[in-house]
């Protein structure tokens, strides 16, 4: 029974994280590895992950940054790639130990540096650096908001701007990483009812997220996500370094 409930808490932080609370969205594979395969909680949440993503482009449509999709879009498609090469080879804790160091560097640099108004801009190289990282950690363990976050935060967008930026980007990147999980294997043995419930659940979090987002103040709104992000990269040091043992 807990499994289910599990489940479902899982799916509506995916939706919330598609709604505007970005980093949300990768606290949930840690927690179904509580119970179950990482491999195999990433595969069943694809599919939720997809739907949201796709209610999420349409709640965040009119509020994006065209220059950073241009910059992230095919750095997290180039990351995709070379995730399919690399996962059988690759072992999951060097994955959740890397991205969950690269979330604490971040959250240190931000609440450690003195106050800065400057913002910093949409580069190029930066945003390709990170993007590919993104697309690497998205695809093994659906915790690509640390690497993105890293390279967007610094720009201080306007919240809505900020949320759906990434909706975008993610909602690109996951429908790719579909045909990619089915060559190697990782569809296999779904429960394609249960998924579909779990979607389902996903969109209700997805307009709870949006409507959370819209009423946070802009300063609040990312003292959340950076809390929210030193969370996520402590359970993912904590889930890696167990695997090591």
């Amino acid at each position: 029974m807990y499994e289910t409930v599990l489940l479902i808490v899982a799916a509506l932080i995916v939706g919330m994280s598609k709604g505007g609370l970005s980093t949300a969205a990768a606290i949930a594979v840690p927690m179904l590895a509580l119970f179950m395969n990482p491999v195999k909680a990433a595969a069943t949440l694809l599919p939720v992950y997809i739907v949201t993503d796709w209610v999420g482009v349409w709640l965040y449509r009119h509020h994006f940054s065209k220059r950073n999709l241009f910059i992230l879009v095919p750095a997290i498609l180039a990351g995709v790639a070379i995730a399919t090469l690399i996962t059988p080879y690759t072992p999951e804790w060097a994955l959740l130990i890397f991205t969950g160091l690269i979330g604490i560097w971040h959250v240190a640099r931000a609440w450690l540096k003195r106050h800065d108004d400057s913002q910093a801009e949409a580069r190029i190289v930066p945003g390709l650096f990170w993007g590919t990282l993104t697309g690497i950690a998205s695809f093994i363990t659906h915790s690509g908001a640390p690497p993105v976050q890293a390279y967007l935060l610094p720009q201080k967008l306007p919240k809505l701007e900020f949320a759906g930026t990434i909706a975008i980007a993610f909602a690109i990147g996951n429908i790719v990483k579909l045909p990619a999980y089915w060559v190697i294997g990782q569809l296999d043995g779904l429960n394609w009812s249960l998924v579909a419930g779990l979607a389902v659940a996903g969109i209700a979090g997805t307009v709870a997220g949006r409507w959370l987002t819209a009423r946070l103040s802009q300063q609040l709104y990312m003292r959340v996500i950076q809390i929210m992000l030193a969370v996520l990269s402590v359970l993912l040091l904590i889930r890696g370094g167990m695997q090591v043992m």
